[in-house]
């Protein structure tokens, strides 16, 4: 720590996960979609978000996630029948609706 501020080499911003803790969440976030034909990938989602995010620091502060699947399941369900009924010209917005999902569900630590 240096000036109040949680430092790694000397930079205030940074991401501190490691490639076998991505690999390992990312392969189990596939294997559950798979496993139960895409109805759990908002837990998927939540689940990598979380360690992405968790991971981050900027200018010494660490950023936390605080979505979860069951707050995000509603929301994919009226996104995945609304891009059904346009034909898929709504999956267009869903990236968007998405990361704004993503980003009110991040915080920094106090």
């Amino acid at each position: 720590m240096q000036n109040g501020l949680e430092t790694k080499n000397g930079r205030t911003s940074f991401f501190d996960g490691g490639l076998a803790s991505w690999i390992g969440w990312s392969l189990l976030g596939f294997l559950v979609t798979v496993c139960t034909l895409g109805i759990c990938y908002p837990w998927a989602l939540t689940m990598i978000y979380g360690w992405r995010i968790n991971h981050t620091v900027v200018d010494g502060h660490r950023m936390q996630f605080s979505g979860t699947a069951v707050g995000l399941f509603g929301s994919w369900i009226k996104w995945l029948l609304l891009s059904i009924i346009t034909i898929g010209i709504y999956n267009f917005w869903v990236r968007i609706k998405l990361e704004n999902w993503r980003v009110s569900h991040t915080s920094f630590v106090n």
